[in-house]
This record gives C-alpha cells, sequence and structure tokens, in this order.
C-alpha cells in the first residue's frame, strides 16, 4: 500500500488518476474533497482531453498541452496517444517536435529526463544516480547537434528524445516505467540560442575531438555500470560523430542509432514494398540518393545487403546505389575527401553535377531525399523521373516539413500520378485517379518502436543489422489489400500497434536465432511479446 499524503498522489504522474479515482481509493488515501464527486473511467477521460487538445489555438499549442498532461496524468497520456496514434504521433514528435525543440527554452515547464551537462564530467556515474528509476531499459540520448534537418539546437535538442520514447509506449508498448531520456549538453555553436536570454543549456561553444569522445566514453560506462542491460539509443547527432560512435560501441553494449539504422529499416521497407507493386525484387532497382550523410548510407548499406540476400553479389548490389551531395555524384575522384562510410559509395563514373542529369546516366528507378533541402526534387527532376519510368519511385525523406524534397502534390502532379510516393513528414489528403488518400509517410515510428518492444521483451545483448532488415521485410507485407490498390507503401498508422507487434515477433525471433538473449525460446513468440507489451490503463495503487 502506498504512504505517499493525497497530495503527493495527486502530483505524481504515475499515480494520479484524478477524476477515476474509486469512491473507495478517495476515503483509503484521504481524497475526498480534492476532486469533484464524479467518478469516471478513463475513455471518459480520454475524451475530455481530446476535446481540450482540439480546442488549442495550434499545433505547438497541443504540444505544449500533451507535455503538460504527460506531466499530471501519464495513463492518460499514453491512453490518448493509443486512441488515434495517426492524429496525436505527430503533434508529440515530427513534425512539430521540431518547433517545439525550437522554441523549447520558451515553452519549458517540467523536465522529464536528464541533462547531463560538459560541467559534470568525471560525475557522470554519480549523476545517473540521481534518477529515481532503478531499473532503466532504454535510453534514447542526443547531444543536440543536429535536430531532425534543424542543425544545432544544443539543450533544446531535448524533445526529441522526449518525443522518441512516448513513441515507444504509444506505438508498441514498451513500458514506460523503464524509459529515460537524456540530452548531453556539450555546449552550442547556435549564435542565436546563446543570445537567447530563455536558452536552458551550457552557454559555450561546442566540446570537439578527443575531449567530446572523452565525455562520450565517460557517459557510456556510467550508463552499463548504473543501468546494466539497457539498451541505448544515439539520436540526432551530426555526421562527424554518428557514424563513429555507432561503430565503437555497438559490439561493445546494446545500442543502435535511429537516424542510421531505424531509417534504414523503413527506407528499405519502402523500397520492398514499392517493388512489390511494380511486380519486382529490390534488386531490379536502382537507388540514387540525394544526400550521402549518415541517413542515406546507412540506407544504402541496408539496401546492398537486402539485394545480396536477392543473389547479387555485393558488388553488383553496390553498382546499384548512388550517391549525389552538395559536391555532385560521389565518385572516384572525390574518395580521398569521403568520410569512411561514403567510401564503398563511390561509383567510378565521370564528375556530375546535376542531379537530372544523374538520373538519366543511372537510368534510376528510385530517388530518396534524405538532403534536407526543401524543394530539392523540382519539377525537371521529377519529370525526369516520369520520363524514365513508368511506376517512378520518389522518397522525399527530410523532415520537418520544411525541409521536405518535394510534396506529394508535387510529385502525383509531375508523374501524371504515376508514382510511388512516400515521405519522411506528413503530408495532407489529396487526389488520387479520382480517390482522395493519405500519402504514406516512411516514419521510423514503424521500426524502433517495435524494435524496442522486441529487445525489452527478449533481453537482447545486441541489436545486429539483421534485426533492421527483418523490420524493413516485415512492415512492407503489413499493407492491406486496399492500401496496395491505392499505391501506399506503408501501412496506416491507426494500425500502427498491430503493425508493431508483427515487427516485434519478427524480430524477437531473429534474436532467439541470433542467441542474443538470455532467456530461454518460448513456444509461442507472438503471444510472448503480447504479454509483455504495456496498454495504459489505471491500476489499484496498492
Amino acid at each position: 500500500m502506498t504512504t505517499r499524503s493525497a497530495l503527493e498522489i495527486l502530483h505524481d504522474p504515475q499515480l494520479n488518476k484524478g477524476t477515476a479515482f474509486s469512491l473507495e481509493e478517495r476515503d483509503r488515501y484521504g481524497l475526498e474533497g480534492l476532486l469533484p464527486p464524479v467518478v469516471e473511467t478513463l475513455e471518459q477521460r480520454v475524451g475530455r482531453a481530446a476535446a481540450q487538445c482540439e480546442s488549442c489555438a495550434n499545433d505547438l499549442a497541443r504540444y505544449v498541452f500533451l507535455s503538460q498532461l504527460q506531466d499530471t496524468d501519464e495513463t492518460l497520456f499514453y491512453a490518448l496517444l493509443v486512441s488515434d496514434p495517426n492524429k496525436y504521433m505527430p503533434l508529440v514528435y515530427t513534425p512539430t517536435v521540431g518547433e517545439a525543440c525550437e522554441e523549447f527554452g520558451h515553452i519549458f515547464r517540467h523536465s522529464k529526463g536528464m541533462f547531463l551537462s560538459h560541467s559534470l564530467k568525471g560525475r557522470l556515474k554519480e549523476t545517473l544516480q540521481n534518477w529515481p528509476k532503478k531499473d532503466v531499459r532504454f535510453i534514447v540520448v542526443t547531444d543536440g547537434s543536429r535536430i531532425l534537418g534543424l542543425g544545432d539546437l544544443g539543450a533544446n535538442g531535448m524533445g526529441i528524445p522526449v518525443g522518441k520514447l512516448a513513441l515507444y509506449i504509444a506505438a508498441a508498448g514498451v513500458p514506460p516505467e523503464y524509459t529515460l531520456p537524456i540530452t548531453l549538453d556539450l555546449g552550442t555553436d547556435n549564435e542565436d540560442l546563446l543570445k537567447d536570454p530563455f536558452y536552458p543549456g551550457l552557454r559555450q561553444k561546442r566540446v570537439q575531438g578527443d575531449e567530446y569522445f572523452d565525455f562520450l566514453e565517460e557517459f557510456v560506462s556510467a550508463v552499463e555500470e548504473v543501468f546494466p542491460g539497457c539498451c541505448l539509443q544515439f539520436e540526432d547527432f551530426n555526421i562527424h560523430h554518428a557514424g563513429p560512435l555507432l561503430d565503437r560501441y555497438k559490439d561493445r553494449l546494446c545500442c543502435f542509432n535511429d537516424d542510421i539504422q531505424g531509417t534504414a529499416g523503413v527506407g528499405t521497407a519502402g523500397l520492398f514494398a514499392a517493388s512489390r507493386l511494380k511486380g519486382e525484387k529490390i534488386s531490379d532497382q536502382r537507388i540514387l540518393f540525394l544526400g550521402a550523410g549518415s541517413a542515406g548510407c546507412g540506407i544504402a548499406e541496408l539496401i546492398v545487403m537486402a539485394m545480396v540476400r536477392e543473389g547479387l553479389s555485393e558488388a553488383e548490389a553496390r553498382s546499384h546505389v548512388w550517391l549525389f551531395d552538395v559536391d555532385g555524384l560521389v565518385n572516384q575522384a572525390r574518395v580521398d575527401s569521403l568520410l569512411d562510410f561514403q567510401k564503398p559509395f563511390a561509383v567510378d563514373r565521370p564528375d556530375c553535377h546535376d542531379f537530372s542529369q544523374a538520373i538519366r546516366e543511372m537510368k534510376a528507378t528510385a530517388i530518396f531525399g534524405v538532403s534536407t533541402v526543401g524543394g530539392a526534387f523540382n519539377e525537371e527532376v521529377l519529370k525526369t523521373m516520369a520520363e524514365i519510368n513508368e511506376r517512378p519511385i520518389i522518397f522525399p525523406y527530410s523532415n520537418p516539413t520544411s525541409r521536405s524534397e518535394c510534396t506529394a502534390a508535387e510529385a502525383y502532379a509531375a508523374t501524371e500520378e504515376r508514382c510511388l510516393f512516400a515521405s519522411g513528414t506528413p503530408m495532407p489528403p489529396l487526389k488520387v485517379k479520382g480517390k482522395m488518400i493519405e500519402p504514406a509517410q516512411g516514419n521510423n515510428v514503424y521500426i524502433f518502436p517495435a524494435l524496442g518492444l522486441a529487445v525489452y521483451a527478449t533481453k537482447a545483448r545486441r541489436v545486429t543489422e539483421e534485426m533492421f532488415l527483418v523490420a524493413g521485410e516485415t512492415l512492407a507485407k503489413q499493407l492491406s489489400d486496399e492500401e496496395m490498390a491505392a499505391g501506399l507503401l506503408y501501412p496506416s498508422r491507426k494500425r500502427i500497434r498491430a503493425s508493431s507487434a508483427a515487427i516485434a515477433t519478427k524480430i524477437a525471433e531473429k534474436i532467439f536465432d541470433l542467441g542474443l538473449s538470455p532467456l530461454d525460446r518460448p513456444e509461442d513468440i507472438e503471444a510472448f511479446i503480447a504479454d509483455c507489451t504495456y496498454e495504459p490503463a489505471y491500476s489499484p495503487l496498492d
């Protein structure tokens, strides 16, 4: 039985039920008179919260409302998200979270995670021990250096791990009590933030070089010691740190980088689905990327893995994948200036500085936008794809919406409604071939929450590339006949929990196949995953 006082119960988001406290609970815990006399169900409270959210002036105000709700009644917050994930996920994460991060210091009300600043160097272990929960299974951590397509937002980047973990819980059912969002505050090079009187982070330039990696080593070591068995997700680290950190730690502890691997899983899933709709294999595609950063290369590597599994040699598979960035085609002439993860994609081709020309030279069947350059897939690019393909695959994956390489309306119009389209950010409904559709969105929310549920359930010791390929293949199979007939490439987010359960089951199977779980393999892995899934419901206080 809880020994908390009545006000402590009402002010604890994990205990508070508001008007859902029963008459017996009100009597037992001294809550009588502190609440209106009506006793309501969780469903009634969800209805009121939905109406209150809807009445907010704009999406940022809705984000603030939902954040406040999470601070006061955690169960109600997640029940609201689960009631209509298609409506509420864009409010707690992309695209709204981009604006929320930009305004973070101005809308900040209550800390939901931990800020580990450079001033705490040498004391990170004892600082982590200040977190009240001792069994943490998932940490999403950012250093704020590359928030979405918005760049360096420093400590304001905390909106990202908070939002990501909300999706772990709402989209797949990872229990919230095992999650911890963390921001590593190593300064910022964003002059506007340094001048902002409400900026909540360190007012100093970013720590660089060996000092940076020494701090990250202390942090990872502290996590290993304070929260053994925890899975660490690196999120929104810049191009110079994301890949090296993943390479350094992926074989040492359970960790992954969603920008690299989660994006790869969802991008590959889209390509599987598009290939299926064309009656082809993924190894039949020729893919040109606009953007050669960690996200683009991550998708490219997983596509290569998928093609090799279909029978191509690695060299053949890599010849099907070209990269194009601000300096033009990534080719052998540039190899000395490339980062290590880019070098395997340097093709033996002449220089090319025109993206449409590169499309023609490659005879590309698919283009991926991971450039964060809004409008980069202009009419010329889109029409070029339509000229050389009956069903061109158009994937502008950059977010937030202002950074998307093109809109759904632009892609369908320029390709005479023949394209197979998916974006990285939500697009408004539009009419295609006489029917209203909601354009497909290749959102990582289809991948990382399901992976998280599988890792949580199996207590996996590592995360491997094979798991993301399994996730991508399984996601592509979740499309309904109706969705396929409409040319959609991802299942409706209204069914996100069902999709996540199917993907988590297949990932868990792979984890047991690889011998990465300390548990005995269950006879029914689907039921095992279901038993581990959190469902928001009010529980007795005893």
